[in-house]
């Protein structure tokens, strides 16, 4: 699309969207003419309990909006003493609507999500809040808990060490404040209980998505996966983990354009086979050990220390690309997470067997409404559109955003980069104005302090090194002579206050131009960077944003920067930032490219995942019939009537009945884990093999029919042999402890989407 095309679309864009938010102007006026200023505390609460009443009932949740948005209004003002402004009227009604609302930062989004929440949990069906971390579901169900409750709605919020009693009544709550990983896992979680009162959830009904493109999108990348303890082959990693360290880049073996996938080359395959004394590593024989081989190139080329993980006590923290934090009981699949391991010369933890998984798309699709609010939203508007059906409604501001975004300044190189990153922060730096300093790494961002610190310039430093004081951090980044150095997007969800939020002080950083934000290197995503910029002039506010970026930069380089850049610019040295058009033409393209391609790793992760979710509903449904006793087994009845006989004559038919159930629901899991681990092995091996001129999503489709096809017939199989195994001299109708077994703590991994960026490339 040129820009002249893409100026017109922008003009489209922008009248298609007042057109949508035109009706909500009559529908806010109405609400005002409720005056629910006049209204007694009493008449609000029985007004309130009379709407509940009538959702309740079956009434249109549409002819309920008026006066539940003059309800939610008038609560806030009572018990924190702020009127919701019509842009928060708005942004609410767009969100009852089923929309994204885009608001600027600092414009009062948790604010605005009282009309959605408390208009479908009006219904008595529960309305959950997916926030960006467990802090901030803390934070706002804390917030926002009084005015609901002010209303007679009960507010609950999930947290990582919560048992499951407390658990269980957030979930019952009317309005729950959760994370999305959270919600998964308890969903798969809840799909392998063995009674009705080991549930934790209820039926999803509404959710509302805070921070919805970093969830939606840039978390969407990765499925959630929950495992159980299993053995991992240790054998053999440290040394694939030296044979991958001495193989050399571009002789032994290539890495893809982009540089998320590594293959070996006819010399590197020659050399393994020498080294691990076989004759064909393709040779199906092999695959064992070429997988291993493959994971190790892969933790070798591919992953890097304080990049991609840090290493602390003895373990691999994996870091979340997006924010810079560690992210939490996060692993790679088990062949990677052990090669990361030998790599750094670590025990080789225990692994873990896929019980049951599911991607971010799918569980949404689990509720029958929903909707999301953040501050970028409308540079992903297509994607949302077509992946979750989400339209993005662009609310306007209450104040005019002045903040000065100024063009990126190009280095050759970093050392260039970094030099100049360090003196602009040293200049504004003894004016007494705050500087935010976002980097791509733990490492350049030690490097930064470093050299901010060898200069007498005291600053704070967030990164997944030191993520414990994380929003105390970012809330003092607005401060005068702040200096704040921070990995991505690190401190989400929290507005910086210039001068601390003292008045006087916010008039002195006003003065000196506001906020500061300098970023030092690009993202994949425009959105991105876009978001680090909104740190600054929140609410009116004075601020500036402005990229340092080189030419040598990860992402730049990944993207095959180098290829594009012309032949006067190769080896060049200088110190001073590049002032080319053109360059800067190439730095967008390279953008557009990154994303286009992350697009298409998601659009491959749901494609090999539909069908499979698809098989993981069928058993669910058959599972939960059991579970329920809506359906009866009769299964040892009907295939060994002998053995049903002698089993009831010694211990009761309802005792066997029983028993027979509890064995179903237990074999179903197990043979579901041994299907749901083969399809991950499958998944991960088929860009390894040959399939000839076959579609690779056509071939795993294929398995996983076969397979899927097998498995009635396997937990059947399982229940006999287990009833068959009963000793009748036993006083008590039982089975050997593998009969039932279920692992006694379960525990969570995400599988990198580096295995899926290959499969792009062949479709």
């Amino acid at each position: 699309m040129s820009r002249g095309q893409r100026y017109l679309a922008g003009k489209l864009n922008t009248a298609m969207n007042q057109f949508r938010l035109n009706p909500y102007a009559k529908t806010i006026q109405a609400v005002k003419a409720q005056h629910a200023e006049a209204w007694s505390e009493q008449e609000l609460k029985s007004r309130s309990a009379r709407l509940r009443q009538q959702a309740q009932g079956g009434a249109a949740l549409s002819g309920l909006l008026v006066e539940a948005a003059a309800l939610a209004a008038e609560a806030v003002w009572r018990v924190q003493g702020i009127r919701l402004r019509d842009t928060q009227l708005a942004a609410g009604m767009a969100m009852a609507d089923g929309q994204i609302a885009e608001m600027q930062t600092g414009e009062g989004k948790t604010l605005a999500a009282v009309l959605p929440l408390y208009l479908r949990a009006l219904a008595g069906r529960g309305a959950q809040v997916w926030t960006f971390n467990d802090y901030l579901a803390r934070r706002d169900a804390a917030v926002m808990g009084p005015v609901f409750d002010y209303l007679g709605l009960v507010t609950g919020c999930i947290q990582e060490e919560q048992s499951w009693a407390e658990r269980r009544q957030a979930y019952l709550a009317d309005i729950t404040y959760l994370t999305a990983h959270q919600a998964g896992f308890d969903y798969l979680k809840d799909s392998l209980v063995l009674d009705m009162g080991e549930l934790l959830q209820r039926p999803f009904h509404f959710v509302l998505v805070d921070e919805a493109d970093s969830i939606l999108i840039d978390e969407a990348r990765i499925p959630l996966v929950l495992a159980g303890a299993a053995e991992v082959s240790r054998s053999g990693c440290a040394e694939m983990a030296r044979l991958a360290a001495s193989l050399r880049l571009n002789q032994d073996y290539r890495q893809d354009e982009h540089g998320r996938n590594v293959y070996l080359t006819d010399a590197g395959i020659e050399q393994a086979e020498a080294r691990l004394g076989c004759a064909n590593l393709y040779d199906s024989g092999n695959q064992e050990q070429l997988a291993r081989l493959h994971h190790a190139l892969h933790a070798q080329a591919l992953l890097h220390r304080d990049l991609d993980y840090i290493v602390r006590e003895g373990q691999v923290l994996l870091i979340d690309e997006f924010t810079g934090r560690i992210a939490d009981k996060r692993q790679w699949p088990d062949g990677l997470q052990a090669a990361v391991e030998a790599k750094e010369g670590l025990n080789i933890q225990g692994g873990g067997m896929v019980r049951s998984s599911i991607t971010l798309q799918h569980l949404l699709s689990l509720y029958p409404h929903f909707c999301g609010m953040t501050a970028t939203a409308r540079a992903s508007a297509e994607e949302l559109l077509n992946t979750y059906g989400l339209r993005v409604a662009i609310i306007p501001p209450y104040k005019p955003c002045v903040r000065i975004d100024e063009a990126h300044l190009v280095f050759m190189h970093k050392e260039a980069k970094l030099n100049a990153v360090v003196k602009e922060i040293a200049a504004q730096h003894r004016t007494g104005r705050p500087v935010l300093v976002g980097t791509a790494s733990v490492e350049e961002s030690e490097h930064v302090a470093a050299r901010l610190q060898s200069m007498d310039i005291t600053c704070q430093v967030l990164n997944a090194q030191q993520d414990a004081r994380e929003a105390e951090l970012i809330l003092g980044a607005g401060k005068l002579d702040a200096v704040t150095v921070s990995t991505n997007m690190a401190g989400r969800g929290v507005d910086i206050l210039l001068g601390g939020g003292d008045p006087a002080k916010h008039q002195a950083v006003c003065a000196l131009g506001g906020l500061l934000v300098i970023g030092t290197s690009l993202h994949e995503s425009s959105r991105v960077d876009q978001q680090l910029r909104g740190r600054a002039g929140r609410q009116g506010d004075p601020g500036a944003s402005r990229y340092m970026i080189s030419l040598d930069d990860e992402t730049l380089q990944r993207y095959g920067i180098g290829a594009e850049l012309p032949e006067a610019y190769h080896g060049l040295r200088q110190v001073e930032p590049l002032e080319s058009a053109a360059i800067r033409r190439l730095i967008t393209h390279i953008q557009r490219v990154a994303e286009g391609q992350n697009v298409e790793i998601k659009k491959t992760l749901n494609k090999y995942s539909d069908l499979i979710e698809q098989q993981r509903r069928i058993m669910l449904s058959k599972r939960t019939s059991v579970l329920k006793g809506t359906v009866k087994t009769e299964l040892l009845s009907r295939v060994d009537q002998e053995l049903y006989g002698r089993l009831c004559s010694v211990y009761g038919e309802a005792t066997v009945l029983a028993a027979e159930r509890q064995l179903l629901l237990a074999k179903t899991d197990h043979c579901w884990s041994a299907y749901m681990d083969h399809m991950f092995a499958v998944r991960e091996a088929i860009h390894l093999e040959s399939v000839g001129n076959k579609n690779p999503l056509d071939v795993y489709n294929e398995q996983a029919i076969e397979a899927f096809a097998k498995l009635e017939e396997q937990v059947q199989r399982a229940v006999l042999e287990a009833f068959a195994g009963v000793s009748l001299e036993q006083p008590h109708l039982s089975f050997s402890p593998e009969a039932l077994s279920v692992p006694s703590a379960t525990w969570t991994y995400m599988i990198d989407d580096s295995f899926l960026a290959s499969r792009v490339n062949l479709f």
